[in-house]
């Protein structure tokens, strides 16, 4: 098969490591694509959120397959756009898609599934929000509606955090996001994700992962994009697996299906877990990042024969075989973020590291320029690492770490500290 991954961040790059591992794939290429993924597979650069400009470039370079990567181009319709040409995509639809694109639009599926989530309000001015804290108070969750690159969250500790928060949304700070708020109730637990096939009617559990939202150690400062994360969450038991599947991600499937929008591609469910009962956090359309690292290091070449069975339509049939192991990533990040940082510092050490079926260090923002690694964005590289305890994966990952030479970069000691605690 000749595939096309859409992307160019560190879930693209683990997307296409694990391509590479089956004999299925003929060719693949990765559309922008980034100096790690460069090593592996040919990259391209077009407009991946233009549909007929994707279409075109599947059809001249031959292409069997196209897995789409992050959100953008889903919101944008491009998986649409591509079955109309007659192409296999891996990806929901751009009406299917609003379950990440809209969080006012999945409460009310979440709603008519009776799928257990917190409670919330949905506000298209800022005084009718404040109102809403004043009434309910904090703690409470802020979120920008639309999408805000998984930073338009923001858990507010006092009432007056609320209210900077709303001012922030409703001023612009995430852009056309925030130009309607979700105001949600505060729920307490443990949070893990868990990720699902789907094809539009059958659905795969595939894989469980937890990850490190805040920048700083013991999950403190900012929301980020994700700093770390692990696989498997020892918190999402069988049990809980099976009640959030049968609670949670079937109903809310049917609903869809019913709706004339079935659903097809990965499912990202962000579940707070108490006292054993799991509840929705929110839904993404597309594996998450850093969480995919974790998962494709630990299903390999497998991933592509489960991702076009869910395109293809026939996961009844299919299977996950999983390895009794475990997969840790510990993001390197640009020093300054989430805020602003600098751009462009020379990267050095990458060579000296192993990159074998249990260790890889996965590019996120990072450019080639002279013969060196650059780095060019927020998140820039996931080391990850399996093991058959999560120990010995950490163990790996951050013996990997330290081998890294880039002294404007950080990242956390802690990642996994939760499971490992225990």
């Amino acid at each position: 098969m000749n595939i096309l991954i859409l992307g160019s961040g560190g879930r693209e790059h683990a997307l296409a490591w694990a391509v590479m591992q089956n004999p299925k794939c003929d060719k693949l290429i990765v559309a922008p694509g980034n100096a790690g993924i460069a090593q592996i597979a040919d990259c391209a650069s077009f407009n991946i959120e233009d549909g007929g400009a994707v279409a075109a470039f599947a059809e001249e370079n031959a292409i069997d397959f196209v897995i789409i990567g992050p959100e953008a181009p889903l919101a944008a319709g491009v998986a649409d756009r591509l079955r109309e040409a007659g192409l296999l995509v891996f990806g929901p639809s751009e009406a299917a898609a609003k379950l990440e694109a809209s969080k006012s639009f999945t409460k009310e599926i979440c709603d008519a599934a009776n799928a257990p989530t917190a409670g919330y309000g949905h506000f298209t001015d800022a005084e009718a929000a404040k109102a809403h804290v004043r009434k309910h108070g904090a703690p409470t969750v802020v979120k920008a509606d639309g999408l805000a690159a998984g930073k338009g969250v923001i858990i507010a500790m006092t009432e007056d955090e609320a209210l900077a928060a709303i001012d922030d949304m409703f001023g612009g700070a995430f852009g056309g996001a925030g130009a309607e708020v979700v105001i949600e109730e505060f729920m307490e637990g443990e949070e893990a994700s868990l990720f699902v096939l789907v094809d539009g009617e059958d659905v795969l559990a595939i894989g469980s992962a937890q990850d490190h939202k805040r920048v700083g150690e013991g999950d403190t400062g900012p929301n980020t994009g994700g700093m770390g994360a692990y696989s498997p969450a020892p918190v999402l038991s069988p049990a809980i697996e099976a009640k959030a599947m049968e609670e949670i991600v079937k109903p809310t499937m049917k609903v869809m299906a019913d709706r004339g929008m079935p659903y097809q591609g990965v499912l990202y469910a962000g579940l707070m877990i108490k006292d054993g009962q799991p509840r929705l956090v929110e839904y993404n359309v597309r594996f998450g990042d850093p969480e995919c690292q974790v998962l494709m290091m630990r299903l390999g070449a497998q991933a592509l024969d489960l991702m076009q069975a869910a395109a293809e339509g026939r996961l009844r049939e299919a299977q996950v075989n999983w390895a009794e192991d475990h997969a840790i990533t510990v993001v390197l990040a640009a020093e300054g973020y989430p805020g602003s940082y600098e751009k462009g510092s020379i990267i050095k050490g990458l060579d000296a590291l192993p990159e074998d079926s249990s260790n890889m260090v996965f590019h996120a923002g990072t450019k080639a320029s002279e013969g060196q690694i650059q780095a060019v964005g927020g998140r820039v590289l996931n080391v990850t690492a399996r093991g058959a305890t999560l120990s010995e994966a950490r163990d790996r990952a951050y013996a990997m770490v330290d081998g890294i030479d880039w002294p404007q970069g950080f990242f956390r000691r802690d990642i996994g500290w939760r499971a490992l605690k225990g």
